[in-house]
């Protein structure tokens, strides 16, 4: 069992910066593949970033690819999304994800952090 709890986010004009911490409970923190997916007012849930379990690779949506980095210290149990040159399409609720091997759709994970909402301001 996993539980995963995110803090940050919050409101910041485009072109700004914003990090999310996710901060799991449990030993088997390090087993798990870790992600990112977000999900703005009537769209589906989406893909943002992904990470293996020992940080050898990651893999990020097309859409926030030189701008948002995932990271994970596996010590601390955290997994971090560092976002970047944020632009108003980025506005959604932000939830980390906890699964097994490739991870980059909703269906593939077993744990969500609570989410957190992110907004973008022009």
């Amino acid at each position: 069992q996993v539980q995963l709890v995110q803090s940050g986010g919050g409101s910041v004009q485009a072109w700004g910066s914003l990090g999310l911490p996710c901060v799991a409970s449990g030993r088997t923190f390090s087993t798990y593949t870790m992600a990112w997916f977000r999900q703005a007012p009537g769209k589906e849930r989406e893909f943002v970033a992904a990470i293996s379990w020992g940080a050898s690779s990651a893999a990020y949506a097309d859409s926030v690819k030189g701008r948002f980095t995932i990271s994970r210290d596996n010590a601390k149990n955290t997994v971090y999304l560092q976002m970047n040159s944020l632009e108003p399409e980025d506005t959604a609720i932000y939830h980390c994800a906890a699964g097994r091997g490739t991870l980059v759709t909703p269906r593939g994970a077993q744990y969500w952090g609570q989410g957190t909402q992110v907004t973008v301001s022009s």
